[in-house]
């Protein structure tokens, strides 16, 4: 029987195994960012050291305000501790950081992307649950907790025990206007937020074929949200042409060597997975979330659904609690709903093809609410503003920040006023997360700047023509 891509990669990894199914895998690559700075003082504590610190990336996201340039526009006090202490364990450890001046730094799961520290065929992890962008570009990559963190610097390798393996296909190709941010949501509402409750999942069919890389991320990003371990997706030539030349990818002979392994990987014709799920791509449409969680999603042109038509009570309990707290009517159209903040950003939606998607409706229309515009990295940053986006943002009212998580985090100074709405490009919509008693709407950058623009949720293909 052939091997799934997932096993394939995990089978080069095992260590060893114990009695109980669980197995020590080694890890390639780990990314680090601030909020982990304690780690490096408990490791100390123990009399420890990192075992591989040129296998150790770190890099501030979390912590930093989004107007701030340097160490010292951070106020004082723990946001400041994190940025301050993770440079200065960086320098007494030795391992790679890319500081807040430097044009590489930016939020974690778009560095490591783009500076080629994630590759086919490794293993990566990070202490962040949204570690599993990283399985975008062929590779396992696990979001791992503090003890584990302090584990991995010790010892470069972790305890697992081995996910089933879902294969979520995609069928036909995705219609204008639909975004790998559109995608994801569809399959969450599919499986809802805990359908991948211990499952590695591998998207696959030609919808997912099609897309960049950006929205290869975009959708393994949000893996998690459907309660999966991991997302990946079979390295091709998309993914060999993204990764050709970066800093920290194989070069000369090695790239050669390292092509040549990458196209044996993806999963083979006969390969079985524990569970198998179809989406027709053309039906895909526009989302928009409208509950606590993103499994409560629909398409822009739909209503609030009525919890009076659910039968399972314990699912319209939900429905009903949800509605009061998003202070929405069933029968709505989410067309309906006003906002009063835009958040493009995040480790979902921050990446050059997010910023010209947001860029393309802005261009030419006035913001009618505040609007935050957040690029991932130093490096994005700067190649928007070569392009000119800056300023159509900036023309049309909106707010260019500085790289970080911003708004995705809320703990950085970014965040919404207690009984705010916001249309955002963030992974998560949980009560509370973008701020107390905040109401977030997860949605795609084009949507987002749709919803900028007018004020309200509003379809971004009747704003945008087809090209």
């Amino acid at each position: 029987m052939g091997k799934t891509l997932f096993e394939k990669i995990w089978n080069e990894h095992v260590i060893t195994a114990r009695e109980d199914g669980d197995v020590l895998l080694y890890i390639d690559r780990h990314l680090i960012h601030d909020l982990h700075f304690r780690a490096f003082g408990m490791l100390k504590a123990k009399g420890l050291k990192i075992r591989e610190p040129d296998k150790l990336y770190g890099t501030p996201d979390h912590s930093i305000p989004t107007t701030a340039k340097v160490l010292q526009d951070i106020p004082e006090g723990e946001m400041r501790q994190t940025v301050e202490e993770l440079e200065n364990y960086a320098e007494e450890f030795g391992f790679t950081h890319f500081s807040m001046t430097d044009d590489r730094h930016g939020i974690v799961h778009v560095v490591g992307p783009e500076q080629g520290i994630t590759l086919p065929g490794i293993t990566l992890a990070c202490g962040d649950s949204h570690t599993s962008t990283h399985g975008a570009l062929g590779c396992i990559s696990f979001g791992i907790g503090a003890t584990e963190v302090q584990h991995l610097l010790a010892t470069q390798s972790l305890w697992f025990r081995k996910p089933k393996t879902m294969r979520i296909s995609i069928e036909g190709r995705l219609g204008f206007g639909v975004s790998g941010k559109d995608v994801i949501l569809a399959i969450i509402r599919k499986i809802s937020a805990a359908g991948g409750t211990g499952y590695a999942i591998e998207y696959a069919g030609p919808a997912i074929e099609a897309l960049s890389m950006e929205g290869r991320m975009t959708v393994c990003n949000m893996s998690i949200e459907a309660g999966a371990r991991s997302g990946i997706i079979a390295p091709d030539d998309t993914t060999f042409d993204y990764c050709h030349g970066l800093p920290y990818a194989p070069k000369g002979e090695r790239w050669d060597e390292a092509i040549a392994y990458w196209r044996t990987l993806p999963s083979d014709e006969d390969a079985r997975f524990d569970k198998e799920v179809t989406l027709d791509g053309d039906a895909i449409a526009p989302m928009v979330t409208w509950g606590n969680s993103p499994q409560w999603a629909l398409p822009v042109t739909e209503v609030i659904p009525d919890p009076a038509g659910e039968a399972d009570p314990l699912v319209r309990a939900d429905m009903v609690a949800t509605l009061e707290y998003m202070d929405l009517k069933p029968g709505m159209p989410l067309s309906d709903i006003t906002v009063d903040t835009v958040f493009i950003g995040a480790c979902t939606n921050s990446r050059i093809e997010d910023m010209r998607a947001a860029a393309a409706v802005a261009k030419g229309r006035r913001a009618q609410v505040r609007t935050l515009v957040v690029p991932g990295s130093g490096l994005v940053k700067k190649q928007a503003e070569a392009e000119g986006l800056d300023r159509i943002f900036t023309e049309a009212g909106m707010e260019w920040r500085e790289p970080g998580c911003s708004m995705c985090a809320a703990m950085n100074g970014d965040m919404l006023a207690p009984g705010e709405r916001s249309a955002s490009t963030s992974n998560r919509n949980f009560r509370g997360r973008q701020g107390l008693d905040s109401r977030t709407h997860l949605v795609s950058p084009a949507m987002a700047a749709a919803a900028s623009v007018t004020g309200k949720f509003t379809d971004v293909r009747t704003l945008v023509e087809e090209v």
